[in-house]
């Protein structure tokens, strides 16, 4: 069985690869994974682009285990030498966009469900959902399910994490900041010059350091991302826009991070554009962990953004592929990767379920 639901993961990565779904456009991706559901002859539903299933002998008072992963993928960057639309393979490789974020992880996950399905006596209930929009953290995805969806209790994620255990997963916080100053005709004097007032600052935010550090993911980590100002060659702007990207550990909240910014940053105005994206954690002694290090997978905190963020229980974030490939020129995933990703995952619930 297992053999089987490999092959046609791997058959329905391909034919993902080969439909566009960028982020709000996933409607035909979407149903290519609904025919995948009746190949299979699985009930499931579909809510916008979220295909969603239940296990079979789904019981109210189990708890609920997710598993979820995206088929929306990022537009194809200038650097592809290969047709980012059409699925390679190639020396073992399968190339294609989104072949490694996320379809590897999706189509896994999808194999594994079936496997699980129809058997009885589980200790967890099961729901899949393969969700829309989670590059540009929409409002019609993984978090607009979570009113529909049965309620969840823990969750697996699916992302590339070479099948290693993310136990954490720092948030993010993006702000919009200004630097103030004297707008003038370049040719007078002007000692409030907005450009030059904005040198403190990059000195400020490149060296400063929230006070706690997380054993699992470090530092908060601030970056200057993005700086705007001026118009004219002749003319000294008023002010200075800057983009502030923030990654999140474990120890702070967003609206803390953003309480600590608006005191102590030397801006004019330091706004956030959202403080949903919060880090993520499952406790190193949750069965789903124990199961893994038992297995031999092991633990880390990931520095990158995923679902988990919008999800308020413990989850952990595995799949097959490796987050470096992630919105790379000419992306890929080996295709054992998929097949042990798959072998893993049922593995590993066959020790919690």
């Amino acid at each position: 069985m297992i053999e089987r639901l490999t092959t046609e993961a791997i058959q329905l990565l391909k034919t993902l690869i080969e439909t566009p779904s960028f982020s709000s456009e996933e409607d035909q991706t979407a149903m290519h994974i609904e025919q995948w559901f009746q190949n299979e002859n699985i009930p499931y539903k579909r809510t916008n682009n979220n295909v969603w299933s239940i296990n079979t002998h789904f019981d109210e008072s189990k708890p609920t285990l997710l598993l979820n992963s995206h088929h929306d993928t990022v537009k194809p960057n200038n650097g592809y030498t290969k047709d980012p639309f059409k699925a390679i393979v190639d020396d073992g490789k399968l190339y294609g966009l989104g072949s490694n974020d996320a379809g590897g992880c999706l189509v896994s996950l999808l194999a594994t469900f079936a496997y699980f399905h129809n058997k009885k006596d589980l200790n967890y209930n099961l729901v899949i959902v393969a969700s829309a929009e989670e590059e540009s953290s929409g409002d019609k995805g993984l978090n607009s399910m979570l009113s529909i969806i049965p309620k969840v209790d823990v969750a697996i994620v699916g992302e590339p994490t070479l099948m290693n255990l993310a136990v954490a997963e720092k948030g993010l916080v993006v702000f919009d900041a200004v630097v103030k100053g004297t707008p003038s005709h370049a040719a007078h004097p002007n000692d409030n010059n907005a450009i030059y007032n904005t040198i403190s600052v990059l000195e400020w935010f490149k060296n400063y350091r929230f006070e706690k550090s997380s054993e699992v993911l470090g530092e908060v980590k601030m970056t200057v991302t993005q700086i705007n100002a001026g118009k004219q060659h002749n003319a000294v702007p008023a002010d200075v826009k800057l983009v502030v990207d923030v990654r999140v550990n474990d120890k702070y909240s967003n609206q803390e991070i953003v309480e600590i910014l608006k005191k102590e940053a030397p801006c004019d105005s330091i706004i956030p554009r959202s403080t949903k994206l919060n880090s993520s954690s499952i406790p190193i002694d949750h069965p789903l962990v124990i199961a893994g290090v038992e297995i031999g997978r092991s633990t880390y905190g990931s520095p990158t953004l995923s679902d988990q963020a919008i999800l308020s229980c413990p989850s952990l974030k595995l799949g097959p592929g490796d987050s470096t490939r992630s919105h790379s020129a000419d992306e890929f995933i080996y295709l054992n990767e998929i097949e042990k990703g798959i072998k893993i995952y049922i593995e590993l619930l066959e020790r919690v379920l």
